[in-house]
């Protein structure tokens, strides 16, 4: 099992959890071994991709924006200003929706999609001012994840989006190459933005989640009895990283004003001006995914 975050965070104490279940049940019929961070070892935070498509992990996570390429009915999980709400967001994905995306892809990759990992509402950090408005953002350059609804976003707020890997956005970060970049509180501190990024806005403007997925081959190989445990382990584990994310989150927000970061706090007239300035997206998408998709939001 593989993930991209030291083994601190909920992500990798969610994976030691799915093992330990295994191990409880099956003894020495399970070997279980744990590369909490990639990054470690050289690989880039994509690298999970193929590293279990081809079998060589067989089980990661990733967020859901990096799979938009080859399965773009992904994009519309990627909509700003989605959800509401944490509890809105979580019965989505756990509900009609994350369903029918874990068919579209199941049917686009040679995964087995067991569950959603939380990644969380996201918000924005830069190294040069306050952002209260859309205009605030003007002319910046943000790291974005590789979606084209991500890019098209902050296309409309202004800014100047470049889709960067994880490890490419730190370094840019860190030799100042890069104005800002968006990410919950918690991936902002993990990766030490913090420490580089002054200003920081409580945006909320997408909500991510990271699938866990298997390589199918392998998974459908096991015995029954073995799938079962791993599904419930998987079920187990996800409800745990979640509530470790909220305490996450708190945490991750008192660090960045101990660093001397600022936080805003969007008031309801400046949260609407960037739901106005990114409207024209809403018309886009639903010329672009089908209606079955379409019924299973709300924008």
């Amino acid at each position: 099992m593989g993930g991209y975050s030291p083994a601190t965070t909920g992500f990798s104490l969610a994976l030691k959890k799915m093992g330990d279940r295994l191990t409880a049940r099956f003894g020495r019929d399970v070997d279980v071994k744990y590369v909490y961070n990639i990054l470690d070892l050289g690989y880039r935070a994509d690298d999970i991709l193929w590293l279990v498509e081809s079998g060589v992990l067989t089980l990661g996570f990733q967020s859901s924006s990096y799979l938009t390429e080859r399965v773009p009915e992904l994009g519309i999980a990627d909509l700003p200003f989605l959800f509401p709400d944490t509890a809105s967001a979580r019965a989505a994905m756990d509900g009609p929706l994350g369903r029918l995306l874990v068919k579209r892809i199941e049917a686009g990759m040679d995964y087995r999609i067991l569950g959603w990992f939380e990644n969380g509402f996201r918000h924005v950090s830069n190294r040069h001012r306050p952002v209260r408005l859309p205009a605030d953002l003007k002319g910046m350059t943000i790291r974005v994840l590789p979606s084209k609804v991500q890019e098209r976003t902050f296309e409309l707020l202004g800014a100047v989006p470049k889709v960067m890997d994880l490890t490419e956005a730190i370094e840019a970060v860190k030799a100042g190459t890069l104005d800002a970049q968006e990410n919950p509180f918690f991936n902002t501190v993990t990766y030490g933005v913090h420490n580089f990024h002054r200003f920081h806005t409580a945006t909320s403007h997408f909500y991510l989640s990271r699938p866990i997925f298997f390589h199918r081959p392998t998974f459908d190989a096991w015995p029954k009895e073995l799938q079962a445990e791993m599904r419930a382990a998987v079920t187990e584990a996800v409800a745990f990283q979640r509530d470790a994310h909220v305490k996450e989150e708190e945490d991750a927000a008192a660090a960045i004003r101990k660093a001397g970061g600022e936080i805003l706090e969007l008031t309801s007239d400046q949260h609407k001006a960037f739901v106005t300035a990114v409207t024209p997206i809403y018309g886009e998408a639903r010329k672009q995914y089908s209606k079955e998709l379409l019924a299973l939001v709300n924008f």
